[in-house]
């Protein structure tokens, strides 16, 4: 959570200006499922990759927010999220579901033990499948869970979305359960480590082997996203002259 950076910025040691700049651009949004303020920025992300697609390439990193070591009901953090979530609802215009509300709203009733672990094996099976689409799918997951309240902890969370993307149903639930792809998505969580994120949204723009600018750290508005990678752009293109 948190707001977006005015200026870009590079993130990682740089290469020699002529090196690796030839690579697709590649997006990296790091998200997690579960994070409220990346609800709030899926209109923006999702708008960015419709503009972008053709010329950017797009993946997503799941973050693993959380991830505790013994399953902990709602009720853990009901309490904070009926504080804050008015304030994403503000800042972002998206609105939380009446279904989603009811848990937080009554967690001793709720038989809710949120964890970021399935949602990001499934973003790992979906990949396969569609690897251009992790944008689009990564807003559905969360729609699924923050509006229509449910639960990403439950295989049958992901049903609805299989017809839509005509992914065979039995052969997705044995991915979902081999413990292959939950490695990888344990491999993301380690990246995201790597990449110094340390809250969600936050967003890449890779140029290079080694090199990647951060596009925003936080939750920003969509022009101040497009302008800081609009900037990038104009300036590796100042760089191939």
């Amino acid at each position: 959570m948190g707001a977006g950076v005015a200026a870009v910025e590079a993130v990682a040691e740089g290469i020699d200006a002529e090196e690796g700049i030839d690579m697709t651009p590649t997006i990296y949004y790091c998200y997690d499922a579960y994070c409220g303020w990346c609800y709030g920025f899926s209109p923006i992300i999702t708008r960015l990759f419709g503009e972008y697609r053709s010329t950017i390439a797009f993946e997503v990193l799941s973050g693993g927010m959380i991830l505790p070591a013994e399953p902990q009901p709602i009720g853990v953090m009901a309490g904070y999220i009926r504080k804050a979530y008015k304030t994403v609802e503000e800042r972002t215009g998206v609105r939380f579901g009446e279904d989603w509300l009811w848990h937080i709203f009554h967690p001793e009733e709720s038989d809710w033990y949120p964890s970021s672990e399935k949602p990001a094996i499934a973003m790992c099976v979906f990949r396969e499948y569609h690897p251009g689409l992790c944008i689009p799918f990564s807003a559905e997951l969360q729609y699924a869970l923050h509006y229509e309240g449910r639960d990403l902890t439950d295989d049958e969370a992901y049903r609805h979305l299989l017809e839509k993307y005509s992914i065979p149903e039995t052969e997705f639930y044995q991915k979902l359960r081999d413990p292959a792809y939950r490695a990888q998505a344990y491999e993301e969580f380690a990246l995201v480590k790597q990449l110094g994120v340390t809250g969600f949204p936050t967003v890449f723009l890779q140029v290079s082997d080694t090199k990647f600018y951060l596009l925003t750290r936080g939750y920003t508005d969509f022009q101040t996203l497009k302008n800081n990678l609009d900037k990038v752009l104009a300036e590796l293109a100042l760089q191939r002259k």
